[in-house]
């Protein structure tokens, strides 16, 4: 602001008048209380042990975390903001006056729309109500079900109490189509004879994922034994329970869809993203095996006359 030139001391001017008005301040104030709910969870969906009980205890703690916080904790949020800008000598505005947009245009008086309203209702209750939206798409009843269904496979959890009606509802209500109802009635059976052979084995014991357990079933030929177990445990390992794929697509998509790529396709930029995403699997496609692909599809063929 006083050493640079000109055109810097202009822009760094403009940054610090945004960095002490109360809008800023305000904002920051809320990130730091919803971001201190929600970090426990996201640490917990992105560390490499996968603990799905716990970790879908922590989404509902979430969402009721930040559902108290919106209905009770407007006034003690507020507070804060303003101690904090009566210390720094930062400017608070007037919240019983109607309300003013940064383009300067007054809301329709009928509106009714004051200073405290705004900061309410557009960025308190806005912000929260988006983080439980998302919660809630990612993590819905239905899904939350599924996934601690299917923890009754866990090896580690399932040593301590192995739950034969857990894994035959998660068939019943997720899996109805891959089961015939004979299959689901042999399946009960199968179950009480893995309880008794497998889980209280010592082999069993030392497996600690299903992924583990899954692979241990194929060594030793109890997959074929058990089908079933087997059917259901592949098809639990089916589920997206780490959010490393998501990750490594988001980084991907900077790389893929850069400033001179910036109008491509859905589907063009879906289709890019997997070559690059899965690029160890595409090394071991050739371009002719590709070429060929092509010409043997009869209507990609242009006729010639």
């Amino acid at each position: 602001m006083e050493d640079g030139l000109p055109s810097q001391r202009a822009d760094a001017t403009s940054v610090y008048d945004e960095m002490t008005s109360f809008d800023f301040v305000f904002i920051l104030h809320l990130m730091k209380e919803i971001m201190g709910i929600t970090d426990i969870l996201c640490q917990a969906l992105q560390s490499k042990s996968k603990d799905i009980i716990n970790a879908m205890e922590l989404v509902i703690s979430t969402k009721n975390l930040l559902q108290h916080m919106r209905d009770n904790k407007w006034d003690d949020l507020l507070v804060k903001v303003k101690s904090f800008c009566e210390v720094r000598n930062i400017d608070i505005p007037d919240f019983s006056a109607a309300y003013i947009d940064r383009r300067g245009r007054v809301r329709l008086p009928q509106d009714n729309f004051t200073t405290e309203n705004h900061y309410r209702v557009d960025i308190f209750y806005c912000a929260i109500d988006s983080q439980l939206q998302e919660i809630n798409r990612r993590f819905s009843d239905d899904a939350m079900e599924l996934l601690i269904l299917s923890n009754a496979l866990n090896p580690k959890k399932a040593v301590e109490s192995f739950r034969i009606a857990d894994i035959c509802k998660l068939v019943e209500k997720f899996y109805a189509q891959d089961f015939t109802r004979d299959e689901k009635e042999q399946l009960e059976i199968q179950l009480k004879h893995y309880e008794y052979n497998i889980v209280k084995g010592s082999d069993y014991k030392s497996l600690s994922t299903i992924s583990e357990l899954c692979q241990w079933l194929i060594k030793t030929n109890k997959s074929v034994t058990y089908n079933l177990i087997f059917r259901v445990i592949v098809l639990v390992l089916t589920l997206p329970v780490s959010t490393a794929t998501t990750e490594r697509s988001f980084s991907a998509m900077n790389i893929v869809k850069t400033r001179l790529r910036s109008k491509m396709e859905d589907d063009f930029l879906s289709d890019a993203l997997m070559i690059y995403i899965e690029k160890e699997i595409a090394r071991n496609v050739s371009i002719e095996d590709i070429i060929e692909d092509f010409e043997n599809l009869k209507e990609r063929r242009i006729p010639f006359s």
